[in-house]
């Protein structure tokens, strides 16, 4: 393996197949550009514990006398450090209360990730709490990992924060694909966690339809939109990972409503986008509406607009369109007030709105997570975590916990008539009249969004969207940057990833926008 850089899923698995190199030394290799890139070097923080079993379990599948391969024999992996691991690896979402905590068994991700073959190289670090314990902490920073750099535009602030930030929650997740750490990896989801992160390193990730990929065994943040989702290097990586982990869960009864087609690969090809019918909700005549696409700089419109131009050039049928009014999210009752505590935000002791279906399941579902998941802590419950934090403030609460303040402050068994009518309203305004609404409206395959700006429209009612690298922009705010990626996202209806997958392979392979940053390559 000579380029690790750029290696795919099938790349790694013809050269075992050839005989050229081993599962032993492709773990190794991987495991040596972590020491050189994430540890030294350009130190990007991305992986935040290794598999200390990896090159055991390569020696294993290395002896092994298999007739066939399996789907990802060999294939070094690895997982956000909110995935279950029943291993040596602990399982801490990033929180110095859960450095210690192991669990149980594995997750079902991680269970059919080792029945395909794959090696687990270790756990990717993270937004501490998948970025729901503090308004306002950056992206990629836990309070036991550390700060996750872009690895783009590696440089931080003198305060220690990105100036180009990694995206997240699954920063670590992000950074260690687009820097060659791993073939591929696997984030999670509530809104954005995977879009953004993906879209900062340019990589690809799929953000499943809920249900499709089990949440067994993932520390969660709201049952009603987590999900895990790969990220890799290609379109067709990716469908090869759903492949695998798109199984239906006892487990996760949201699994049993899946729909999925028998290989996600099957219709990848350069005439995916032929004759799909692409919405773009953007309104240059009415600015106040205009909210995905307005916001734009002049660099990162010139990125869609060619990216536009070359899904036309693909026979996609462009529909220019707004989405509708009632489609905006955080429409009243959505959300709630939260009193920005964080000692470094400027915006500190003012009222903040975050999602109300957020601050009530995060309570409900952490609480039963941490009792039937994990084993090796004291922390057994939100309030424990919590008076941990209190205890121990230098270390755990540089950017405050007040998101878990209001989520403690609810009665944990969701019964309050607030968060029911929070979960119709996001049904309603996101998804009947919002991402429903629209594509009824122009008869669409797939809604075009730059970046991640319109991951929460899709999340909340649980639709998937893809995304793709596009194109590079510059500059945060008045601050010069080096260039640094910028995606092009495929939203779609709830189990339709296999189209928005055909049209993000043809958009791939005709614009070949992924690059390597910068001292990442070979």
């Amino acid at each position: 393996m000579d380029d690790l850089s750029n290696s795919t899923i099938d790349s790694v698995r013809e050269a075992l197949s050839a005989g050229t190199t081993t599962v032993s030394d492709v773990t190794k290799a991987f495991l040596g550009r972590i020491e050189a890139l994430d540890c030294s070097g350009p130190a990007l923080n991305s992986v935040r514990v290794v598999n200390p079993d990896a090159l055991a379990i390569a020696g294993k599948l290395d002896a092994s006398k298999r007739k066939a391969p399996r789907p990802l024999e060999g294939i070094p992996i690895l997982l956000k450090d909110n995935i279950a691991t029943g291993d040596k690896q602990p399982t801490t979402a990033g929180s110095a209360a859960l450095a210690d905590a192991k669990a149980r068994r594995d997750a079902t991700v991680t269970r059919l990730l080792r029945e395909a073959g794959a090696v687990i190289l270790g756990k990717a670090n993270l937004t501490e709490f998948a970025n729901f314990l503090a308004v306002g902490m950056p992206s990629g920073y836990s309070s036991l990992g550390g700060q996750v750099r872009n690895a783009w535009a590696p440089t931080l602030f003198k305060d220690n924060i990105p100036v180009v930030q990694p995206g997240g929650s699954s920063a670590g997740s992000g950074v260690a694909v687009a820097a060659g750490l791993a073939v591929a990896t696997i984030g999670s989801e509530t809104s954005g966690s995977l879009l953004s992160p993906a879209n900062q390193s340019g990589v690809v990730t799929v953000k499943p339809t809920v249900g499709l990929i089990s949440r067994a065994g993932i520390l969660p943040i709201s049952h009603s939109q987590d999900t895990a989702g790969p990220m890799t290097r290609t379109v067709r990586d990716a469908a090869i990972l759903l492949n695998v982990l798109a199984q239906v869960d006892p487990l996760d009864p949201a699994t049993a409503k899946m729909k999925r087609p028998a290989d996600y690969t099957a219709g990848l090809g350069a005439d995916g986008a032929k004759g799909m019918r692409i919405g773009v909700p953007a309104m240059p005549e009415d600015p106040g509406r205009d909210i995905y696409y307005g916001p734009l700089s002049k660099r990162a419109r010139k990125v869609m607009d060619q990216a536009i131009e070359a899904l036309q050039d693909l026979g996609a049928v462009i529909v220019r369109a707004p989405m509708p009014v009632e489609g905006w999210i955080g429409a009243p009752g959505t959300d709630m007030p939260v009193l920005d505590a964080n000692p470094e935000s400027p915006l500190r002791h003012t009222v903040r709105r975050v999602s109300t279906v957020f601050v009530y399941e995060i309570k409900h579902d952490l609480n039963e997570y941490l009792t039937e998941w994990l084993r090796g802590t004291k922390n057994r419950s939100m309030a424990d975590i919590i008076a941990f934090n209190e205890a121990h403030p230098d270390q755990c609460l540089r950017f405050g916990q007040d998101l878990f303040r209001a989520a403690q402050a609810t009665k944990g068994d969701l019964s309050e008539a607030e968060y029911k009518n929070a979960r119709r309203l996001d049904l309603l305004t996101a998804g009947r009249m919002g991402m429903d609404a629209y594509m009824d409206e122009h008869a669409l395959d797939a809604v075009l969004f730059p970046g991640n700006a319109g991951a929460g429209i899709a999340a909340k009612p649980g639709y998937p969207s893809v995304l793709v690298p596009a194109g590079f922009i510059s500059g945060v705010g008045k601050t010069a940057t080096p260039d640094y990626p910028l995606g092009a996202t495929f939203a779609g209806r709830a189990w339709s990833e296999a189209k928005l997958l055909r049209i993000a392979y043809a958009f791939e392979q005709a614009t070949k926008a992924r690059r390597v940053p910068p001292g990442c390559e070979g």
